[in-house]
């Protein structure tokens, strides 16, 4: 005689598990002000806003939040990259770690975001609902160049999907 068992789960994404991963975003770029003094807290709700609206949707493909100076990204520069876990599971890290003491003199606080192709599958009807939701909107722009390269770093995740984060070190 023989016996056999098996084990199924099923994981519905959530907004939950979104603002989880948001709040972890917004938990760096907490740290982020507290170093620089950029972002404010209102930019940092916008930002978290936005993106929990475009992970628990799937459109999110990166995000990057950090300093530009001449065109370039410099430390500290935070990059999240998402992805579906596709049943196997990631670290859920806790956030935090962003260098102080950079220079940014002359620098902005930018933010520059690319979508999935589920964003572009969608209509030009959809995808205005869809802005007109979140809490800004973005216009059109270049990417900016990189003084350095993007190290990764973590991995936020929840609910099957995760954000593995990169940040910007000089050479």
């Amino acid at each position: 005689m023989s016996y056999s068992s098996s084990y199924t789960e099923s994981s519905t994404f959530s907004v939950t598990h979104a603002r989880h991963m948001a709040a972890k975003v917004a938990t760096d770029l907490k740290r982020m002000q507290r170093f620089y003094n950029s972002p404010s807290d209102t930019k940092i709700a916008e930002l978290e806003a936005e993106a929990t609206e475009l992970i628990k949707a799937g459109y999110l493909e990166t995000v990057t939040y950090g300093f530009k100076r001449d065109g370039n990204w410099i430390e500290p520069t935070l990059r999240y990259i998402a992805r579906d876990l596709a049943g196997a599971s990631a670290n859920d890290d806790d956030p935090g770690r962003v260098r102080p003491g950079a220079n940014i003199s002359g620098a902005t606080f930018y933010s520059y975001m690319t979508y999935t192709s589920a964003w572009f599958q969608l209509t030009e009807t959809e995808r205005t609902a869809f802005e007109r939701a979140l809490p800004f909107s973005r216009s059109g722009a270049p990417e900016p160049g990189i003084t350095g390269y993007f190290a990764g770093d973590r991995t936020y995740s929840s609910g099957g999907r995760a954000l593995d984060r990169a940040s910007v070190r000089s050479f």
